[in-house]
Order: structure tokens, then sequence, then C-alpha cells
């Protein structure tokens, strides 16, 4: 792996890691609201679920896996 790409793969895990810790704070500050629009919830909750498989791919990609 080239360090360029490495440097973007990095920059980018971290913006997605700062994305994801940001929306489960909201999540969890809407979830303790009884007024909160449910479907705007779920929506969000899905969000967090695809930057938790974005970040993932991200580090697999920059810590492949020994045994492969």
């Amino acid at each position: 792996m080239y360090t360029e790409d490495k440097s973007q793969l990095l920059e980018k895990l971290h913006d997605l890691q700062v994305e994801h810790r940001d929306l489960d704070e909201v999540v969890l500050r809407l979830s303790k609201d009884t007024s909160v629009d449910q479907l705007q919830l779920v929506r969000l909750k899905k969000r967090k679920l695809v930057l938790k498989d974005a970040i993932a791919h991200i580090q697999s990609k920059i810590i492949p896996d020994i045994l492969a």
C-alpha cells in the first residue's frame, strides 16, 4: 500500500469516526426526548450502521487480516 493511499484512508477513517461519534451523541439525546420523530431516529440509527460498516471496511484495508 502506498503511503499516500494509507494517509488518505486514515484521514477518511478519522472523518467517519468523528461523524459516527457525533451521530451517537445525537441519537442518545433524541432517544431521551419523547416528542422526537421516531422515523428520524430510525434513519439516524441506520446512518450510524452505514458509518460503522464503512469504518470497518477502511480498517480492514489499513490492517489486513494476518491469515489472508
